[in-house]
C-alpha cells in the first residue's frame, strides 16, 4: 500500500484550502463529496490518502475531478452567476489537466 509523505499531505492540504477557496467551497462540501466522518482537515485528508493507497495518484486526481463534476452540476442545477461558473469551469479544467499531466508522467496515457 503506497502512503502520502508528510510533504506531500502539507502539499495537498495546501491544494485543497485554495480550491476549496477559489471554487467557493467548505470543508463541509468536501466532507459531504468525500462522505468522510467530520469537516475537520486531518480527516479529509485521511479520508484522500487512503484513496491514494489504493488508486495512486492518477486515482486521487480522477477523485478530485469527479467531486469537482458534482459540484459543477450542482451550481447548473441552481441560479450560480456568470462569474462563479467561469471559476469553475476554470477550476474543473486545470484538474483536467493536472490528471493529463499525471497521465502523462506514469505512461498511461
Amino acid at each position: 500500500m503506497t502512503t502520502l509523505t508528510t510533504e506531500q499531505l502539507d502539499d495537498l492540504q495546501v491544494f485543497l484550502k485554495d480550491w476549496l477557496r477559489h471554487s467557493g467551497r467548505t470543508q463541509a462540501d468536501l466532507r459531504r463529496a468525500l462522505r468522510a466522518s467530520s469537516i475537520r482537515m486531518p480527516v479529509l485528508l485521511e479520508e484522500l490518502a487512503g484513496v491514494y493507497g489504493r488508486d495512486g495518484l492518477t486515482g486521487l486526481a480522477q477523485r478530485l475531478c469527479e467531486i469537482e463534476s458534482l459540484w459543477q452540476g450542482e451550481d447548473q442545477g441552481g441560479e450560480a452567476d456568470d462569474q462563479v461558473s467561469a471559476s469553475l469551469d476554470d477550476s474543473l479544467g486545470q484538474l483536467d489537466l493536472l490528471l493529463q499531466e499525471i497521465r502523462l508522467d506514469s505512461g498511461e496515457a
